[in-house]
């Protein structure tokens, strides 16, 4: 889904966080779940950076373990680890822990924020999912894993097992991103953020069927799907063919390299590296300029970082990124929708 536009469109993954002060204030003794689960301050958080800058583009402020915990999961998200899992999964019994999710009934608050959001902005909505393998990743490993040991000894030594637990994973990320459709969102976004840690043939084998299975059930909604990984660059082909209309590239990989991997009737996000962004401005404007120059004003270009914004980032290198992608793109072809 491509479509020739008057200038790159550009937003941030994690736009809404740490590095913004007033994130900062409104988090201010309250845990991550309670704002993801009360709608008026999702929307307030969702909100702070389109204030600063002009974005093309809000994403749902939430978690990608919301879903998660609402399935039958004991979990917590503790400040500078991220998800913990008590009693983690070890075989098929505690995956039949796990219920399918129903969004309407289970996660209400977040189609409410999306409701709300509607009605604030005047750019798109993007919601968002974990993709089934980083969500697997955290159930298995009990947490963030560096090696992912244990989910790669489950996939190999139970692979029934591992085949249930990315059915219900992906059955109910599936249900999840369609209710958000349904309740406004513009586009979506599936963050198999970990999936980066697999070769190719072990994609292929254990993750690329749920996936595929994930974004063929949502076909039909005729909204811009996105699918991003960190560390995917041998497995962007197979992201390609897991039947994304966006395909997210990390900084690994020159964005040039990625396009012809993945193909260009497909649209690219990405992918500039993060960290930079906490380095001069000058630095910062040399490497978009040649993410840009790389792009080459094909149609299907959206900039963005190669993973999420860091918390020391200054928010003003963002509001700079932000106005040079527009004015270096003016009058130039990129976009999301349908197109030659």
């Amino acid at each position: 889904m491509r479509q020739s536009v008057d200038r790159t469109p550009v937003w941030f993954m994690r736009q809404a966080g740490r590095y913004l002060p007033e994130y900062r204030a409104l988090r201010e003794g309250r845990d991550i779940l309670e704002l993801c689960r009360t709608p008026e301050l999702a929307v307030e958080a969702t909100m702070l950076p389109l204030r600063r800058m002009p974005v093309d583009a809000a994403i749902l402020f939430s978690d990608i373990m919301v879903p998660v915990a609402a399935m039958g999961i004991d979990l917590r998200i503790d400040p500078g680890i991220g998800p913990v899992v008590p009693d983690p999964i070890r075989g098929n019994d505690e995956v039949w822990r796990l219920r399918t999710l129903d969004p309407q009934a289970e996660v209400p608050f977040v189609l409410e924020t999306v409701r709300l959001l509607r009605k604030e902005l005047s750019v798109p909505l993007i919601g968002f999912a974990g993709g089934p393998f980083t969500l697997a990743s955290y159930l298995v490993e009990g947490g963030p894993s560096r090696n992912h040991e244990r989910t790669k000894a489950l996939m190999h030594a139970d692979p029934e097992t591992w085949s249930h637990l990315m059915f219900v994973l992906g059955t109910s990320m599936a249900a999840y991103l369609r209710a958000q459709v349904e309740a406004g969102a513009q586009a979506v976004q599936v963050f198999d953020s970990w999936a980066g840690a697999l070769d190719p043939d072990d994609y292929l084998h254990f993750v690329l069927p749920a996936t595929r299975e994930l974004f063929g059930s949502l076909a039909d909604l005729d909204v811009p799907l996105i699918h991003f990984g960190v560390g995917t660059g041998e497995l962007l082909p197979l992201m390609r063919d897991a039947g994304a209309t966006v395909v997210g590239v990390d900084w690994r990989v020159p964005l040039h390299e990625a396009w012809e991997r993945v193909g260009y009737d497909v649209a690219v996000q990405g992918n500039l590296d993060p960290a930079v962004c906490l380095a001069p401005w000058e630095a910062v404007e040399k490497k978009a300029l040649t993410v840009l120059r790389r792009a080459a004003g094909r149609p299907g270009h959206v900039f963005n970082l190669g993973h999420g914004v860091l918390p020391g980032t200054p928010p003003e290198i963002l509001e700079r990124l932000v106005d040079l992608v527009h004015e270096r793109t003016e009058g130039s072809a990129g976009a999301w929708e349908e197109g030659p």
